[in-house]
């Protein structure tokens, strides 16, 4: 199968270059797409300029910062367009380990989402407090139950879809962003009766450039499940 490795980054510049040559060793036969929202700091330039080193490497270059989930959507219809079989999704910040792309990617062979989860048997997140751990599996408890998920872990970012997947999710009407992006992309995967499975990762914070997560990210899902989940609730799955 064809897989593309999408990559959303806005100023990583710190991390561009070392996140390309570590997937391009690790997965040296696939593709990589890297979705820029206009980084002032000269990420897109940077990976420009390895791309003819490495090969097999594009930059799509957006104006403005328009958010992850607008920007997978972006690279999703990119690939799809060029026959890819398989998506990536991970961090550029390696709070994702790109070693765990050859077995996710195996187990995409057999299952149409892969999800590389922290809150399974063998998932950790070393750096993380008590509290702060506790009030994500928490909140991923939440979705599963409102939503009907059997999922330990929807808001993992560091996933692989199948093409098939994409189609059953309707990728391009999923409105949510951050968080509310991979539970929103989670749920319809269920609804549509994609196949799922969860991989054991171990989640890292990010150690060079800064965090792109905000209160407003977090209240944006929370409120989203909610409302998806009286829906499901009261009268049926209905998204809007």
């Amino acid at each position: 199968m064809r897989a593309l490795v999408v990559l959303p980054t806005y100023n990583e510049i710190d991390n561009i270059e070392k996140m390309l040559r570590t997937i391009r060793a690790i997965v040296p036969d696939e593709h990589i797409l890297v979705v820029d929202d206009g980084s002032p700091d000269g990420t897109a330039e940077s990976a420009e300029r390895i791309r003819s080193e490495l090969g097999h490497i594009e930059i799509m270059k957006r104006d403005g910062k328009g958010g992850l989930g607008s920007a997978y959507r972006a690279g999703f219809a990119w690939g799809l367009e060029r026959g890819y079989d398989t998506f990536v999704e991970i961090d550029c910040d390696f709070s994702h380990d790109p070693r765990e792309l050859p077995t996710m990617l195996m187990l995409a062979d057999s299952y149409e989402v892969v999800i590389g989860s922290r809150y399974v048997p063998g998932g950790s997140i070393p750096s993380w407090s008590t509290s702060r751990l506790l009030l994500s599996k928490g909140g991923n408890r939440y979705a599963s139950i409102m939503l009907g998920l059997g999922v330990a872990d929807s808001t993992a970012g560091y996933r692989v879809y199948q093409a098939s997947a994409l189609e059953k999710i309707d990728y391009s009407h999923v409105k949510a962003d951050g968080y509310g992006f991979q539970i929103e992309m989670t749920y319809r995967a269920r609804r549509g009766g994609a196949s799922i499975v969860e991989h054991p990762i171990s989640f890292t914070d990010r150690t060079e450039g800064e965090s792109k997560m905000s209160r407003a990210i977090v209240t944006e899902a929370l409120w989203m499940v909610t409302k998806w989940g009286l829906a499901r609730i009261v009268g049926g799955p209905r998204l809007n």
